[in-house]
């Protein structure tokens, strides 16, 4: 009996003993190793490095969309009754009454051109005649050409207030000329963009425009024309839209919202998360190996969405920080 309970006291030394090893300690984490002004963060351990996410840098083709409001400036509709087979109608009526009167002043033209002033020119040849002969008078002559005259100073009088009329069609977007040619179930919207953008849009680029009257619907749109002038004070450039409207929803005067989508060419781009700037510079940090950043000074151009464009500092592949950045660069810069 002694005998069991000595080894029954042994066995529970022994287990108690063997309760009692020492954990083994934890490695701290060592600080990085910062150095070269900040520019080289080298961390210690893998651990501490892989907190940093990384993505890999490539060119590519960027578009951003440009919007602007337009309104319908005027819609084309089949004409009833006159010469004319398609009817303009504009959304300002003083729009309106310049491409009447410029219409009034060509049949005026016509009428002076084709037959007053080649009766006027006839006439003149026949006095001119018959002095020569001793049949006529010089006072019937200067009668002749005065008559002449008078028909050539209201040709110039129609042609100068055709100018005057097409200039004020012109400044709001509008070509009298090519108005004559154009077809029923069209729309005419205008709108502005700024001057800093008219070298990315182009004559004959498509759009797409939404108008509040038709919330479910989307219009496809053309750029017609690019006017020639830049408004003084606002600084844009008015831009003229084709819309086919076949079925006559689009009336005069409604507001449209107009999107472009313009391509910017192809850039180096990152996401705007990676970029940090002090002191008016921007830097990134480059991944240089697997336990070591850099600081990289980088000129960055548009920032389109979430991403910017990138001039100078990177190239395709480069691999740089994309989370974790505020902490790099509180390691960097010591703050």
């Amino acid at each position: 009996m002694k005998i069991i309970i000595c080894i029954f006291f042994f066995m529970l030394m022994f287990f108690a003993c063997t309760s009692h090893k020492e954990k083994p300690k934890t490695i701290e984490n060592q600080p990085p190793e910062v150095s070269a002004d900040g520019i080289n963060i080298q961390f210690k351990t893998n651990e501490s490095f892989n907190f940093f996410k990384t993505t890999k840098v490539n060119s590519e083709d960027i578009s951003k969309e440009l919007k602007a409001i337009g309104r319908v400036g005027a819609i084309t509709v089949p004409a009833t009754q006159g010469n004319r087979p398609v009817l303009v109608l504009f959304e300002s009526p003083e729009l309106t009454s310049s491409y009447i009167d410029i219409a009034h002043h060509q049949i005026n033209i016509s009428q002076i051109q084709n037959i007053n002033i080649k009766q006027r020119e006839i006439e003149l040849e026949r006095i001119k005649d018959l002095v020569k002969h001793g049949a006529g008078t010089g006072k019937d002559l200067l009668e002749a050409q005065m008559a002449l005259s008078v028909e050539k100073t209201n040709l110039a009088n129609q042609k100068a207030s055709i100018v005057e009329h097409e200039v004020k069609l012109k400044s709001n977007g509008f070509n009298p000329e090519q108005l004559n040619f154009t077809s029923a179930g069209i729309a005419y919207i205008i709108c502005h963009i700024p001057e800093n953008q008219i070298s990315k849009i182009e004559k004959g680029k498509n759009c797409v425009l939404e108008f509040a009257s038709f919330p479910n619907e989307k219009f496809a749109g053309k750029i017609e024309d690019i006017a020639d002038v830049v408004d003084n004070t606002t600084r844009m450039v008015r831009l003229r839209i084709l819309v086919i409207n076949n079925q006559f929803k689009l009336k005069a005067g409604m507001f449209a919202n107009i999107s472009f989508e313009l391509n910017e060419g192809d850039f180096v781009n990152i996401n705007k998360n990676s970029l940090i700037t002090v002191q008016g510079k921007d830097y990134v940090f480059l991944k240089k190996d697997k336990q070591t950043f850099i600081r990289k000074q980088v000129e960055i151009g548009q920032q389109i969405g979430d991403r910017i464009l990138i001039m100078k500092g990177l190239q395709n592949g480069d691999e740089i920080a994309i989370e974790g950045v505020l902490q790099l660069k509180g390691l960097s810069f010591g703050y």
